[in-house]
């Protein structure tokens, strides 16, 4: 009975389509009319403005989210220069100038391929799936810029390096590029991580403590006021006027590497974009684990792992504990408001 049916079916198909291309081209104009079902030809789609963008695809955040393909976005794709002349950004003027080394500030995580992986994503060619097996690490940063706009300048225009995203005093999160590239940000765990950068002037030992002084004040209700120096000119926030403050109005003093520094806290903006992010990311990667590099008795670590540490750790961790002579995300980074506020998000 069996061969019976699939005896007609061979007929019925010769006897529509005598030709192999006959069938493939009705199978075709079949496929687009099931596409197009509910769908005009050049109708635009819209984006919500949360979604940050992993090989290729589209994934909501909740957070405010404005890619690198965005008005106002921050492209580390481009060669040239984002600041300053146009006719002297170009890669052949750096040059010139020995500013920079490579055209390009990102790389293919290739540490971790094969061979013949490497070939299949030489030309972009990356899968989601691929991706997840390779991604295990988050690493935060501190920009020392105070803003995004000030960050990008300095790594893509100054320094020739990279980061996936940038966190802005307001909120706003910045992608510079799709989350398969290598980003240069963090050493030898750029094969491996994503980074993001958080607006934040850093972390300073008591005889440093005075940049603290003209980036913070005291109100009259006595809180503190975040307020960026004139001198940096236009900051490009997205919301403004923006009138930050500190997620904890005092210092906070704390030991990062065996030095004691002082620093002030990220904005509740950040934090609460910083927490939506890194639910996100957890959520898209399997391997970046919600939470933190801890010891035996569950605190925090607040210097670089030993290698072996660093080879199996996977999940969310500072750039301090990727190399020595770092101390970002600094003392006053709230690791368990992050990681909680994530895990709960999470439903974990």
């Amino acid at each position: 009975m069996l061969q019976n049916r699939k005896s007609f079916r061979s007929v019925l198909a010769k006897s529509l389509f005598p030709s192999v291309s006959g069938l493939m081209a009705f199978l075709l104009l079949l496929s687009a009319a099931h596409f197009s079902q509910g769908v005009e030809i050049g109708e635009q789609i819209e984006r919500s403005g949360d979604e940050i963008m992993v090989c290729g695809q589209l994934f909501h955040t909740t957070a405010p989210v404005v890619l690198w393909t965005d008005p106002k976005g921050y492209d580390a794709y481009r060669v040239e220069r984002r600041f300053g002349k146009f006719e002297k950004s170009s890669w052949k003027e750096s040059v010139k100038d020995g500013s920079l080394d490579s055209p390009n500030r990102y790389g293919i995580r290739k540490d971790l391929l094969t061979a013949k992986q490497l070939e299949e994503v030489r030309g972009g060619g990356w899968t989601l799936p691929m991706l997840e097996e390779v991604v295990d690490q988050f690493v935060m940063h501190y920009d020392v810029c105070g803003v995004s706009q000030l960050c990008f300048k300095v790594l893509h225009d100054r320094r020739g390096l990279s980061v996936h995203f940038m966190l802005d005093i307001d909120g706003t999160i910045y992608q510079t590029l799709d989350l398969k590239e290598r980003a240069w940000h963090a050493t030898i765990s750029n094969s491996r991580s994503i980074g993001i950068e958080i607006a934040g002037i850093g972390a300073y030992p008591a005889k440093g403590k005075e940049v603290l002084d003209r980036w913070y004040f005291p109100d009259k209700e006595g809180g503190t006021l975040l307020r960026p120096p004139r001198t940096l000119g236009t900051l490009a926030l997205r919301k403004s006027p923006f009138f930050g403050r500190p997620d904890r109005s005092e210092v906070v003093v704390g030991t990062v590497q065996g030095v004691e520094l002082y620093q002030y806290d990220f904005t509740p903006e950040q934090y609460d974009s910083l927490i939506k992010l890194t639910a996100t990311l957890c959520r898209i990667f399997p391997k970046i684990n919600c939470t933190y590099p801890q010891d035996d008795q569950g605190n925090l670590i607040p210097h670089k792992l030993t290698d072996r540490q660093w080879r199996g750790y996977q999940g969310v961790l500072g750039h301090y504990h990727v190399q020595k002579n770092k101390t970002d995300p600094g003392p006053a980074f709230n690791w368990e408001k992050v990681i909680n506020g994530a895990n709960q998000l999470l439903g974990k």
